[in-house]
């Protein structure tokens, strides 16, 4: 999955599948995980966030199933 480089103090990187509404994060200790049922409107909010360290740990983590990769 292609991932957009993002401005962040712990991610590194973000890419989305469309298809099977996929979130993938590179963090920057070269971690990456895959949550999953990840709907585009909160991908979308996810890349336009502030601090999407802030928004990944109050929207995403421990509310959707992830594997680390």
């Amino acid at each position: 999955m292609d991932r957009t480089p993002v401005s962040s103090s712990n991610i590194a990187s973000i890419g989305y599948d469309q298809e099977s509404s996929t979130l993938e994060v590179e963090f920057n200790n070269g971690a990456i995980y895959q949550y999953f049922d990840i709907g585009e409107n909160l991908y979308n909010q996810l890349m336009s966030a502030d601090s999407k360290g802030g928004f990944l740990a109050s929207n995403i983590k421990g509310s959707y199933r992830f594997s680390k990769v």
